[in-house]
């Protein structure tokens, strides 16, 4: 699914491929509408960070209510939590590398992608053996 058919806000993705049909999208503009009518009655001694906290709640409450959470597909059966503190890992060396682009850094990253690149091969190929396995055995006692 492309990027512009969801939207990620704070973990949640939304459909935003509803957007697209006219009645969902016209509900959509008067929940918010009316949501924001309520927080102009904010005074100015209101502190900034709730404010924020308010709008981000207003969005993501008519989001879910008119749009909908879009709902992830699991396409590699393998990937378990390990896999995910590896990505975890890959992607903060990669943010690192970009706000110090130093060959400390550099080296850095290369190490934590090749380090996941095997451990997600590794992952990947145990998952196919034990799939092949139970798929021989399966046709062995004919099932």
């Amino acid at each position: 699914m492309s990027k512009q058919a969801t939207q990620k806000f704070d973990g949640e993705r939304f459909n935003l491929r509803k957007v697209n049909e006219l009645d969902i999208r016209k509900q959509y503009q008067t929940e918010i509408t009316n949501r924001f009518a309520a927080l102009e009655n904010l005074g100015d001694d209101e502190d900034i960070n709730r404010a924020w906290e308010n709008i981000k709640e207003n969005i993501k409450t008519s989001a879910k209510e008119r749009l909908g959470l879009h709902e992830l597909k699991q396409h590699k059966p393998w990937l378990d939590k390990e896999c995910l503190r590896f990505l975890d890992q890959r992607k903060q060396a990669k943010i690192q590398w970009m706000q110090d682009p130093s060959q400390c850094n550099v080296d850095n990253i290369n190490n934590v992608r090749h380090v996941a690149s095997r451990h997600f091969r590794n992952k990947k190929k145990a998952y196919l053996k034990a799939k092949i396995e139970k798929l021989e055995t399966n046709s062995k006692i004919k099932n």
